[in-house]
């Protein structure tokens, strides 16, 4: 029986959609509100350069009002609106996966069959991955250039009291919060201690854990050192990200090695995203960069990020404790 190839059973550009719609869909981050689609970052995705920048306005700024008079030669002097600019850095990354013919041919399975059904799942943990680490990132920064006014460190265990001094960072803010997200160590803790209720889901067919009203992201890859954790504490569409196809480079493409294994042949799957997280508020700066996209490690550098807005401008919270 002749071994089923690849190209049998995917097409490059339907399976690039899928991935691409997934992972905007099916992931945690987007399903909690913490991360939202957005319609900039997809476009400039498909556009040049390694980076972009999207500008905003400030805020009033809270002057006293002028006391008006009956004097015809005292003027007011108006006031101007600042502006800020965040730039927002794209990232072009690629996975591929390999199997040799012959051993598909001496297993009787497919071995590619099963790499194509865990794509979808690889970039899900990738996009992940790379929120936190950006969080980490961000998290360095505001510790350093902004006197952590975005934290509560304490040696105290986690607690219903700790997460509410933590969201009031953001002062008259904190009921802006809609998730948080946290090792599954504290998730533990957290339902020992009967912190966690669960609500049904819209089709009432699972249980979704909830926190104090705000829903519940359990991850390994939450901040870790230790003893002490990281807790996070989102608003809702406090990331910005989007994912696209290449525009010039296939997204999938199916190489085949006539040659490899003396001649067995081997098979390729090659997957290419174009990916940018970007926590809203914060701005890219490109300090440390050594390739053409930022590595995992290189989010994490906080000299690669600067907060152009004040505190309450930025719906996050960082919550460092111990078990």
């Amino acid at each position: 029986m002749a071994t089923v190839r690849l190209e049998h059973i995917i097409e490059p550009e339907r399976f690039t959609d899928y991935i691409t719609q997934n992972v905007m869909q099916r992931t945690a981050l987007v399903q909690s509100g913490i991360a939202a689609g957005n319609s900039v970052i997809a476009d400039q995705l498909r556009a040049g350069a390694h980076s972009f920048t999207v500008p905003g306005w400030l805020d009033l700024s809270d002057d006293e009002a002028n006391i008006a008079s009956d004097d015809p030669d005292q003027h007011s002097s108006p006031r101007g609106l600042g502006s800020f600019r965040q730039v927002i850095r794209k990232a072009f990354l690629h996975g591929s996966w390999s199997t040799m013919n012959l051993a598909s041919e001496i297993s009787g399975d497919d071995p590619m069959a099963r790499i194509q059904q865990r794509v979808q799942a690889y970039w899900d943990r990738q996009i992940q991955k790379r929120l936190i680490a950006s969080l980490s990132g961000i998290l360095a920064q505001n510790l350093e250039d902004d006197a952590g006014d975005m934290v509560l460190s304490t040696t105290d265990a986690f607690s219903a009291a700790g997460v509410i001094d933590a969201a009031g960072t953001l002062g008259d803010r904190m009921d802006d919060l809609v998730a948080v997200a946290m090792h599954s160590d504290t998730y533990r803790r957290a339902l020992k201690s009967d912190l966690i209720d669960f609500i049904p889901d819209s089709e009432g067919s699972l249980s979704l854990p909830t926190f104090r009203g705000l829903a519940v992201i359990q991850d390994d890859s939450m901040p870790k050192d230790g003893d002490d954790y990281t807790t996070v504490l989102f608003g809702a569409g406090a990331v910005g990200y989007a994912v696209a196809a290449p525009r010039t480079a296939d997204g999938t493409e199916v190489e085949s090695i006539p040659s490899a294994g003396n001649g067995g042949g081997q098979q390729v799957l090659h997957s290419r995203l174009n990916v940018a997280i970007h926590p809203a508020g914060f701005s890219w700066t490109e300090d440390s960069v050594s390739g053409e996209s930022p590595t995992i490690g290189e989010l994490k550098d906080k000299d690669n990020w600067t907060r152009p807005v004040e505190r309450k401008a930025v719906p996050l919270v960082f919550y460092r404790h111990q078990l």
